[in-house]
This record gives C-alpha cells, sequence and structure tokens, in this order.
C-alpha cells in the first residue's frame, strides 16, 4: 500500500502549528524574551520531540510484528483522537497569555514532551497508520523523526517570531471561526481516509 503523504503532513502540519502546550509556551517566551533567548527551550522541546517521535516507531514497529492486531485498533483509536482534535480546534477561542513568564531552558522544554500527550499521540497515530507501510530501516525512522520534528521547530519558531500577529488575527471572529473551519474540516478528511484504509 502506497504512503499517503498529503495526510500524513496535514496531521503532522495542523497537530504541530495549532496552539497546544509547546506553541503557546513559545508564544509567551517569544514575547517576553526573545527568540535567541528561547533557543535553549525550543532545542529541548525539539529534543524530546525527536525522542518521542523514536519511541512511537519503535512502539508501532513492535505492535505490526508481535501484535498486529494493535495496528487496527491504534488507527481507530487515531481517528477518533482526530475528530476530537478537529471539534477542538472548531470551537477553540485562543486563549494567549501574554503575561511574563520564568525563564524556561533545555531541561523544561524536554520535559514538556514527555508530559505532552499531544506529541505521544502524534508519534503513535503518525507510524502506527501514517506510515505503516514505510519501510522501519534505521535510516527511514531516523529520517522520518527528523523531519516531523523540523516541522515542530518551524512551529515554535513561527509561533516566538511572529506570534502577537497571530494571536490578534485569531481573536479577530470571523478569521478564527474560518481558520478553524478549514483546520477541522481537514483533520476529518485525515480520519476518515484512515478508516477507509481499514476496509
Amino acid at each position: 500500500m502506497q504512503i499517503d503523504l498529503f495526510s500524513t503532513f496535514m496531521f503532522a502540519f495542523i497537530t504541530t502549528f495549532s496552539p497546544g502546550p509547546n506553541t503557546i509556551s513559545s508564544h509567551a517566551m517569544g514575547l517576553n524574551y526573545g527568540y535567541r533567548r528561547s533557543l535553549p527551550y525550543f532545542f529541548g522541546i525539539a529534543t524530546g520531540f525527536f525522542s518521542i517521535m523514536l519511541i512511537s516507531a519503535a512502539l508501532a514497529t513492535f505492535f505490526q510484528q508481535v501484535m498486529p492486531r494493535m495496528v487496527s485498533f491504534l488507527t481507530v483509536a487515531g481517528s477518533l483522537y482526530i475528530l476530537y482534535l478537529a471539534y477542538h480546534v472548531l470551537t477553540s477561542s485562543y486563549a494567549f497569555s501574554q503575561t511574563a513568564v520564568k525563564p524556561l531552558g533545555y531541561s523544561n522544554g524536554l520535559l514538556l514532551q514527555l508530559l505532552n500527550p499531544k506529541v505521544i499521540v502524534l508519534g503513535l497515530t503518525v507510524y502506527a497508520t501514517f506510515l505503516k507501510d514505510m519501510s522501519r530501516t534505521p535510516i527511514n525512522l531516523i529520517l522520518s523523526a527528523l523531519c516531523f520534528t523540523l516541522m515542530s521547530f518551524s512551529a515554535l519558531s513561527t509561533w516566538a517570531l511572529f506570534g502577537l500577529g497571530l494571536s490578534r488575527l485569531l481573536k479577530t471572529e470571523a478569521t478564527r471561526r474560518l481558520v478553524n473551519a478549514v483546520l477541522s474540516l481537514l483533520l476529518v478528511y485525515t480520519a476518515a481516509r484512515m478508516l477507509l484504509a481499514l476496509i
């Protein structure tokens, strides 16, 4: 079966760029301390994100080889999570904090990923469903995890550098509804493609 790169990209893009613990904290750090002073925190997030992706790839590979029925379960569970995420995005009001926060460092960013369910579910969903037919060579796993990490780092940088403008844009009711609707529909499309692949 051919890998659905479009659905994979859309799911990863929306999950990493939409407001969550990583992007909102990066937004606050960028506003209060500037991009350069925030980099250690971002590198901590990137290290943790990359590690979670590799662990997720290893777990997905284990399930495929030892418990293949688990892949179908993860596909359904992942689809339901994406639909939940679509609803959350559709109804989100994006409350951004611009108050001063304590400077966060490398260890803070690393720890955030280990406790961030959004990243864990992203990793398991991507490797157990979207990339289940990818050859599980070490180089493929490392390169794919690196690609997702670079996408996440791009999201952090975007929110740190342009967070004020983005938050103001998303506070406009008409714009917020339009952005939410488009992102939600793309997530619903992604979930539908995942479920159809099981048939």
